[in-house]
């Protein structure tokens, strides 16, 4: 049976889309900030070798669940573009691409952990490298991941930037939200910029420059999941006819009769 667009309810997707974000914020700082960031001895190769090859099992979990965030990120530009496209559909679908290019470059930068740790697991193949050489033919392999990770950022940057015009000019999401999404973007933008053309301050300003990305984020996110969407202003957007309050329609129905 052929389901009509206007039969969805805008406020489940919505929400579905805030629990689909809190995923993705979820398992992007379990592998980030609870593995990586235990796992990973910047500047000492032998010393990352070890502790991802003790903790094998923790690293491959860490990759499996960023690829299913990847899978719900895909979800949740579909979201995006059904709730935003009655503010504008060329943007929302501009959003979308700028997110889909994203995602790929982040999956296929998560293909450089798993590399790291065939490296270092050793094969038929690298029989020839020293352990030492094994070390960093990783760590090199963990440094493009960093960049490819990056990268990735700065398209999903500009996806916050239309996100929050769109948002702004909804009517049917706060206007703080439009404000926030576009600051986080434009710090994505400097952080991937500046790690291209200027490392020694990519190094003074990171994380910091991320933590306004993370507050804006987090906090559509849980408004989504939370509030969702004003529905009497999204349907007028969507042109979508609005259902008769109770009192109006019991009104008809007497007018009916006494006709």
């Amino acid at each position: 049976m052929e389901v009509r667009e206007s039969q969805i309810s805008p406020q489940a997707i919505a929400r579905t889309g805030g629990a689909l974000y809190l995923i993705i914020i979820f398992f992007g700082g379990f592998g980030e900030m609870f593995v990586r960031n235990r796992l990973i001895v910047w500047g000492d190769a032998t010393a990352t070798a070890e502790r991802i090859l003790a903790s094998e099992m923790l690293w491959r979990l860490s990759v499996g669940a960023e690829l299913f965030y990847l899978l719900c990120a895909v979800a949740l530009a579909g979201i995006f573009y059904f709730l935003l496209r009655p503010v504008s559909h060329v943007l929302a679908l501009l959003a979308v691409f700028f997110n889909l290019v994203a995602i790929a470059i982040e999956a296929i930068g998560r293909l450089h952990l798993i590399s790291a740790l065939n490296i270092l697991r050793g094969s038929e193949t690298l029989g020839a490298f020293e352990p030492s050489q094994l070390h960093a033919l990783a760590y090199v392999a963990l440094q493009s991941h960093g960049r490819g990770f990056s990268v990735s950022l700065m398209f999903f940057g500009c996806a916050c930037l239309v996100l929050g015009y769109l948002i702004f000019r909804s009517g049917f999401l706060p206007k703080v939200l439009g404000i926030l999404m576009p600051i986080a973007g434009l710090g994505y933008l400097v952080d991937g910029f500046s790690l291209i053309l200027a490392p020694a301050f990519h190094a003074m300003i990171f994380p910091g420059s991320l933590l306004p990305a993370l507050v804006a984020e987090l906090s559509l996110c849980l408004w989504l999941l939370v509030k969702g969407v004003n529905v009497s202003k999204w349907q007028v957007r969507a042109g979508v006819p609005l259902a008769p309050r109770t009192g109006d329609a019991v009104s008809d129905v007497s007018m009916d009769r006494e006709a």
